[in-house]
């Protein structure tokens, strides 16, 4: 399903409707260009959780770890990673396995380890500055 937002907050609260739904042990995959708003959804999917905390994106930790909301949320940057291979390397089986939901940003860098049934979200420019389209493809999404 295609949706048009208009802000990051519009951005944000299409990802806080996506995480209500969630269960135990999602994947959510995202593509997108550099400063397209793959942050901003999942900051909206950390609050659809219930998580208060601050959400930053994991560029140089790889991968941020949320707790204290319905599900924890583990938060992904694939963008320094070479190959699916190097996944494996840091404990990707166990984050699978916490039963939480994975967020992982610049996901087509990891492509051959993600499982059927993730949830794909594409997010490109829009028309002007503050426009994002955004797809929502997979896992019954809306």
């Amino acid at each position: 399903m295609e949706h048009v937002t208009n802000s990051p907050e519009e951005t944000e609260e299409l990802g806080a409707r996506l995480a209500r739904d969630l269960e135990p042990g999602a994947v959510v995959a995202f593509t997108g260009d550099l400063g397209a708003g793959k942050t901003a959804f999942v900051r909206g999917m950390a609050r659809g959780l219930g998580i208060r905390d601050r959400v930053t994106s994991p560029t140089f930790t790889i991968v941020n770890e949320y707790e204290g909301g319905r599900l924890p949320l583990f938060h992904f940057d694939m963008y320094r990673l070479g190959s699916a291979d190097e996944l494996f390397d840091i404990g990707w089986e166990d984050y699978l396995a916490r039963g939480g939901v994975c967020a992982v940003e610049w996901s087509e860098n990891i492509a051959g380890a993600l499982e059927d049934g993730c949830i794909c979200v594409d997010i490109r420019r829009g028309d002007w500055d503050g426009q994002r389209r955004i797809t929502v493809t997979g896992g019954g999404a809306r």
